[in-house]
């Protein structure tokens, strides 16, 4: 992958730049890979995601800010 100037974007030395640069695969509709492997709708894939929570403790500070506001009112 190159930026506008059609320099690289990864260094030379990242180990896995060939990889990288080779981007993601592409399956036909109905090869065999794609047969076994459906993609997963955007519905299912947001419910497996939604209750990861990727900063312990963030939303009660928030809530804890918005009690203390509501307070001051």
């Amino acid at each position: 992958m190159y930026n506008l100037d059609d320099e690289p974007i990864v260094s030379d030395s990242f180990k896995y730049k060939d990889t990288y640069e080779a981007g993601r695969p592409v399956h036909e509709r109905f090869d065999s890979f794609s047969l076994k492997h459906p993609a997963m709708d955007l519905g299912k894939r947001a419910k497996i995601f939604s209750p990861f929570d990727a900063l312990k403790g963030f939303k009660d500070a928030i809530d804890a800010v918005d009690l203390q506001d509501m307070r001051k009112q």
